[in-house]
């Protein structure tokens, strides 16, 4: 039995084909299962949207609203709601793959220890410029799996340097409920990161599949508008999500919150001191500076719409996600202190 999780949010426009394409990659396998939307607050017609699927849907498909407390919550109720033993975490824009859930029941077949698996997720070819730009980023830090998608198990020694979420994830449901009671966001769940330490305790716990046959297209945003709201968004997530992990994280969220404020300061006192080739200079750094990610990824073989998409949004990235990331840094900035505390219980051994 499994219970697929779907939190909305003003998804409308998505759900239909999310759900088509859900149906179809469960027909491949012989799983009975049940889909709960957890409809968090939309204003939307979302929930008119799944009562018009209901007649033809053949599994059993039911909406649960709630008001808007975010991702995480939304997953909780979702948990509470389900009764299978497995649950499939499903982002509302997530197509998944038509033989993705056969994919997993094939292997299961010979290897049923492979309980947890992470899909590989790729950014939708078609969607609009702007969508591309996480491209980089991710290309970044872990295009040594990307450019070479293989079945690689995620643990907590190579966390880091693999691709994760939960926007497309399956595990035991009593994995994923101990999971989210021991990431219980601290005050406004929604301004809490809904999976980076859901993560990091089911890796602890037993690896994690990542494998590319367990395959899904995300669908990503489509306007600037949303772009700069969901970088925004990120920039705070960040922080609760790594801050007090290790102390190279909490000197990296320390300096990314401090260096716009010193680059702007020392462009204004060159040019204060009328050291104006200096300030010419300064300037032409900073650009190299903007230019060495997309250099990087693309030695990583990030997709040219990515590097393009960088190219094109990044001045209009940086400042929300820097604000982002000071609000992280002020709503979880006593996580940064972990590190201190364990070192002074643990006499000098550095936190995980």
């Amino acid at each position: 039995m499994l219970s697929i999780i779907i939190p909305s949010y003003n998804s409308a426009r998505w759900l239909t084909s999310t759900l088509s394409a859900l149906q179809v990659a469960l027909a491949k396998t012989e799983w009975r299962a049940e889909v709960i939307v957890v409809d968090d607050g939309s204003t939307d017609d979302s929930v008119a949207v799944i009562a018009a699927l209901l007649p033809e849907f053949k599994y059993p498909l039911r909406v649960v609203s709630q008001s808007n407390q975010g991702r995480f919550l939304a997953r909780w109720r979702g948990l509470q709601e389900s009764q299978g033993s497995n649950v499939l975490l499903l982002d509302s824009r997530v197509l998944l793959a038509p033989d993705s859930l056969h994919h997993i029941a094939q292997v299961q077949r010979d290897s049923p220890s492979e309980t947890v698996w992470n899909g590989h997720a790729v950014t939708d070819p078609t969607s609009s410029l702007v969508g591309h730009f996480w491209e980089v980023p991710i290309h970044i830090f872990w295009g040594g799996y990307l450019a070479h998608p293989r079945p690689t198990q995620l643990t907590l020694q190579n966390y880091n340097s693999l691709p994760k979420g939960t926007g497309v994830f399956l595990a035991p449901r009593e994995l994923l409920i101990a999971a989210c009671e021991h990431s219980w966001p601290v005050g406004d769940a929604a301004l809490a990161s809904d999976d980076t330490k859901v993560l990091r305790f089911i890796a602890e716990a037993q690896p994690i599949r990542l494998d590319p046959g367990f395959m899904a297209i995300y669908r990503p945003r489509t306007t600037v508008r949303a772009f700069i709201s969901h970088s925004f968004g990120r920039g705070t997530f960040l922080v609760d999500s790594f801050g007090g992990t290790s102390w190279p994280w909490n000197l990296a969220l320390a300096v990314s919150a401090v260096a716009p404020v010193a680059i702007l300061a020392t462009l204004v006192f060159l040019v204060a001191v009328n050291q104006i080739l200096l300030a010419a200079g300064f300037i032409v750094f900073c650009i190299l500076l903007l230019v060495a990610p997309a250099a990087a990824a693309a030695a990583r073989r990030c997709p040219a719409r990515g590097i393009q998409s960088y190219f094109l949004y990044a001045a209009v990235f940086i400042f929300p996600y820097w604000i982002g990331l000071v609000r992280g840094l002020k709503v979880h900035g006593t996580k940064l202190l972990s590190v201190q505390r364990t070192l002074a219980t643990t006499g000098g051994t550095q936190a995980k």
